[in-house]
C-alpha cells in the first residue's frame, strides 16, 4: 500500500486537492455577499472536479515512473517502484484505470453543468501528461514548459468550472475580477514549477545523460544551466514583489505574510542557486521551492481579510 501511495505521489495529490479547495472555499465563496461572486458547483459537483483532477494527475505520475525506470535507477535507486515493487504491467493498468475514471468524471461533470465542451480540458491534461512522459520530457525545455502548464491548468480549471458558467451581465465584473486572481495564482504556479523542474534536471543530470535525454544542463552544461535558473528565480522574485506592491501594499498583514513566507524563501533560493554545486544542494533547493509553492497558494486564505476598493 505504501509503495502504491508513493507511486502516485500522494503528497503532491493532496497539494492539488488543497489548492482547488482553497480556490473555492477561501477565494470565491467568502465574496458572495460582498461582491456578488457566484459559483456553479455544489459540494458534490466540486468534489467530482477535484477527484477527476487528482486521478488524472496520479495517472501522470504513474506513467512518468514507468518511462523513468532507467533514469531513476541511476539518480535515485532507493526510490524506484516500477519493476521493483509493482510490475510494469500492473503500473500500466493502473495508469489506464486512473485516466479512464478521471476523464469519465470530467465528462459527467461537464455535461451536468451544461458545458460539454469543458470536457476537452480533461482530455488535453491526460494527453499532455502521457506525451510528456513518453516523448516531450526528453526535449530541451519543452517538457519543462508542458508539465508546468499542466500544473497551472489544475488551478485555472476551477475558475473555468466555477465562474464562467455562472457569469451574467449583472455579475460579469466580479466573475472576471476573481477569474483574473485565479489566473495570477496559475501564473505563479507555472513560474515556480518551471524553476523547480529545471533544478530537478540539474540534480538528475547524470542519469538523464546516460539515457540520452536533452535537458538544459546536458545541452548547455551544469554551470550555465545554473545561471539560467538563477536568473529565472530573480524574475519570479521580482514578479511576486511587483504583484504585492501593486495589489496588496495597503494590507500590512498580507504583505507581512508574503515577505516572510514567499519572498524571503525565494531570496534564499536565489542565494543558494548562486553557489550550488552538489546534487544534495539542488535537492535542498527543490524542496524549498516546493514549500514556496505551498505557502504561495495558501495565501488565498488571506483574501477574505483584504479590503478591495
Amino acid at each position: 500500500m505504501l509503495q502504491f501511495l508513493n507511486l502516485i505521489r500522494w503528497q503532491n495529490l493532496i497539494m492539488i486537492a488543497l489548492t482547488q479547495y482553497l480556490i473555492k472555499y477561501a477565494l470565491l465563496l467568502p465574496f458572495f455577499d460582498s461582491h456578488g461572486v457566484i459559483t456553479t458547483l455544489k459540494p458534490l459537483g466540486f468534489a467530482i472536479l477535484v477527484i477527476a483532477t487528482v486521478f488524472i494527475a496520479a495517472g501522470g505520475y504513474v506513467i512518468n515512473d514507468i518511462y523513468d525506470t532507467e533514469t531513476d535507477s541511476i539518480n535515485k535507486p532507493n526510490k524506484v517502484i516500477v519493476g521493483k515493487y509493482i510490475s510494469e504491467k500492473n503500473a500500466l493498468t493502473l495508469f489506464i484505470i486512473l485516466n479512464v475514471v478521471g476523464v469519465g468524471l470530467g465528462y459527467y461533470l461537464s455535461n451536468g453543468i451544461g458545458k460539454s465542451g469543458f470536457f476537452v480540458i480533461f482530455i488535453i491534461a491526460s494527453a499532455l501528461l502521457y506525451i510528456y512522459s513518453s516523448y516531450l520530457k526528453q526535449m530541451l525545455l519543452i517538457g519543462n514548459l508542458v508539465i508546468s502548464l499542466v500544473v497551472a491548468l489544475s488551478i485555472v480549471i476551477v475558475g473555468v468550472f466555477e465562474l464562467l458558467p455562472a457569469m451574467t451581465e449583472v455579475n460579469k465584473a466580479a466573475q472576471v475580477a476573481f477569474f483574473e486572481i485565479i489566473l495570477d495564482y496559475a501564473i505563479f504556479a507555472f513560474m515556480i514549477n518551471f524553476i523547480r523542474e529545471l533544478v530537478k534536471d540539474i540534480e538528475d543530470i547524470d542519469g538523464d545523460y546516460k539515457v540520452g535525454m536533452k535537458t538544459l544542463p546536458i545541452v548547455i552544461g551544469r554551470e550555465r544551466a545554473n545561471k539560467v535558473v538563477f536568473a529565472l528565480s530573480l524574475i519570479a522574485l521580482f514578479a511576486v514583489v511587483y504583484y504585492v506592491v501593486v495589489n496588496l501594499f495597503k494590507q500590512i498583514e498580507v504583505v507581512s505574510y508574503f515577505l516572510v513566507l514567499v519572498i524571503a524563501p525565494l531570496i534564499y533560493v536565489s542565494i543558494k542557486l548562486f553557489s550550488a554545486e552538489k546534487q544534495s544542494h539542488y535537492k535542498h533547493i527543490s524542496l524549498v521551492i516546493k514549500l514556496v509553492m505551498l505557502t504561495g497558494i495558501s495565501s488565498m486564505i488571506l483574501y477574505q481579510f483584504i479590503s478591495f476598493t
